[in-house]
């Protein structure tokens, strides 16, 4: 598929405050003594309050420090975790008091409790707790998330029903894959989610209920979707086989073929992308007015197989290869003898039409592929995809094609094309200034105060800038040459080089990445950071220390980067998160090793190098 994914595109062309009291200045010391004493019994008296359990109108008060113990023995408790200021959790005040009462009058009677979760936020985070008011049935100590009406009738019905002697919770709507189930699973789904997770991995954890909560949706959907979720610290094979670097990592497939998950990490976005995802890749078309009319008025490249029949051989390939791109292009079929004369085509081939507004005299209106039975379809490749190709030149102005604009858009996009003929081996594209802004941005281009600026995004993130100058095909033909033999200097978002960089961790910015961590002869742990993280502050004491440990190894370098103030001019070391920490081996720079697990203490760190740099090892077996 990726041979035929790559035609088609050439087709295309996110304190606690201490009150302190202090005795006055003008006492004696013998009463400043008693006051102490009484202080000190005061505190006590203070602390006992904070676990003692206090009751509101029925509805029992508890807080970081009495919830464990208050729960120790009880067969059902309802937990409300609420927020003062939150408006809906007022007024529920009374409607929960109610249900308090009514649960009291029970056979046996049923704790009713609430917790402020602004204040008691160690339990709140622990269970889980996003938004206000959020309950919880805590069945012998185990959370169940109550997800039905905010009535009465409903919370009261619910409690009774967990509180059954009998009541099990029900199994989990995400399916367990372990080495033993996974092809048989895999391979016999039509379409399937698949997660990747780590027990330790904080991302995960959050990802958990919003994951849930979509499988037991699609669950009931018809047909169903199913999710699953692999333990890649266990089904280790699984995780290589399937080359997950970093947790979690979401797959589709289909009939044991993987796809790209591109979607979003909420339940509602996921029941959404799935649904989608699971509908065909490519639309019918039947009649010729369609397909005219697409050529017509249409906004973007108008690509249709032509077919005799779904059982067609070449159909089926290019249904696959269709799905591998579908979230780049529109895809359509007829099995129509009329479309396919209209298209000028013969059965078993795919035209792509540029739409009326988009042609120009340096390119064809369409173009034809033949599909074989022997055309190779492979998994997707990340090359197959639009606009991922390097280098791509990206030309941006005021990009319009209605009506009253249309004339002046193509009048810059048949300059490109003048040159672009010349560059075969380049991708060129147009882009709106508005809509790309932030790219223009990094470039540097933003207040060029030209109308038309040109970039190139070229391999390893690299990118380059064309002086801000008047544009005409010429000019471009220059900078692409220049590109192309050499002589441009990247665009880097750098901090001022650090005046003294001796510490234990070495400091990298944007200009001196390349010359600090891309060094063949030393072996670099990095540590991407973004100053607000609080993991990247609280990791700081034990990777200084890691630092200094290390500060005699010549060859070994530790280093650190504020990654939303530089750049990262290579894209093999992805930061999707912070902190990210690699290791950039001295024979390996283009294949870094990325840090993974929860142990980001000193004694984690070392093992992790001395499991991974060759010097270290030799040195202790000398030893």
């Amino acid at each position: 598929m990726k041979k035929l994914a790559l035609l088609l595109l050439v087709l295309l062309g996110v304190a606690h405050l201490a009150t302190l009291s202090r005795c006055e200045d003008d006492v004696t010391e013998e009463k400043q003594e008693a006051d102490e004493e009484d202080s000190d019994d005061d505190e006590e008296e203070e602390d006992e309050d904070d676990t003692e359990v206090k009751e509101e109108n029925g509805v029992t008060v508890l807080n970081n420090n009495n919830f464990d113990t208050f729960m120790e023995g009880k067969d059902t408790v309802l937990v409300e975790f609420y927020a003062p200021w939150c408006g809906h959790c007022k007024q529920f005040v009374s409607e929960y008091e109610k249900i308090a009462l009514a649960l009291k009058e029970n056979d046996p009677p049923i704790h009713v409790a609430k917790v402020d979760a602004t204040v008691a936020n160690e339990i709140a985070t622990r269970l889980e707790v996003s938004g206000y008011p959020t309950f919880k049935i805590m069945k012998n100590g185990e959370a169940v998330d109550y997800e039905g009406a905010r009535t009465e009738k409903a919370i009261v019905a619910r409690v009774k029903e967990v509180a059954q002697p009998d009541w099990k919770p029900p199994p989990e709507a995400t399916l367990v894959l372990t080495k033993d189930n996974f092809d048989e699973i895999v391979n016999n789904a039509d379409i399937i989610l698949v997660e990747f997770y780590a027990p330790w991995c904080g991302h995960c954890k959050s990802l958990a209920p919003e994951y849930e909560k979509a499988a037991k949706d699609l669950s009931q959907r018809s047909p169903p979707i199913p999710l699953a979720k692999v333990d890649g610290t266990i089904e280790s094979e699984l995780a290589s086989r399937f080359e997950v670097t970093g947790y979690p990592t979401i797959m589709i497939f289909r009939r044991g073929k993987m796809f790209d998950f591109n979607g979003p990490r909420q339940h509602q976005g996921i029941v959404d992308y799935m649904g989608e995802q699971a509908g065909p890749p490519s639309k019918q078309v039947q009649a010729v007015k369609q397909v005219q009319d697409l050529i017509k008025d249409g906004d973007d490249a108008v690509i249709v197989g032509v077919f005799s029949s779904e059982q067609d051989a070449a159909y089926e390939i290019y249904i696959e290869a269709c799905n591998s791109l579908r979230e780049d292009f529109t895809f359509r079929h007829s099995f129509s003898s009329e479309v396919t004369t209209l298209l000028k085509a013969s059965p078993g081939q795919i035209v792509t039409s540029h739409p009326e507004k988009f042609r120009s005299k340096y390119e064809p209106a369409s173009h034809t592929l033949a599909v074989e039975d022997s055309t190779a379809v492979s998994e997707p490749a990340n090359d197959a995809k639009r606009y991922t190709a390097r280098p791509l030149v990206v030309v941006y102005y005021g990009v319009d094609f209605s009506f009253d604009f249309r004339k002046a858009t193509q009048f810059w996009r048949s300059k490109v094309l003048e040159v672009a003929k010349d560059f075969p081996e380049y991708t060129f594209a147009i882009g709106d200034e508005e809509d790309y802004a932030e790219e223009l941005k990094s470039l540097g281009l933003s207040d060029s105060g030209e109308e038309v600026n040109v970039g190139i995004l070229a391999d390893g993130g690299k990118k380059f800038a064309m002086d801000p100058e008047e544009f005409d095909a010429d000019v471009l033909r220059d900078f692409v040459k220049a590109f192309k033999k050499g002589k441009l200097s990247p665009i880097i978002k750098s901090q001022p080089l650090p005046k003294n960089n001796k510490g234990p961790v070495k400091v990298v910015v944007g200009k001196t990445f390349d010359e600090i961590v891309m060094d063949t002869q030393k072996d670099v742990l990095i540590e991407f950071y973004a100053p607000w993280c609080g993991h990247c502050k609280k990791l700081e004491p034990d990777y200084v220390a890691l630092g200094k440990k290390y500060k005699g190894e010549k060859n070994l370098v530790i280093a650190k980067m504020d990654a939303t103030a530089n750049d990262v001019p290579n894209e093999n070391y992805k930061t999707e998160g912070f902190p990210t920490i690699y290791l950039a081996p001295s024979n390996s720079k283009q294949s870094p090793i990325k840090f993974e697990g929860g142990d980001r203490t000193l004694e984690g760190f070392s093992n992790f190098l001395e499991k991974h740099v060759a010097t270290l090892s030799q040195k202790r077996d000398e030893l």
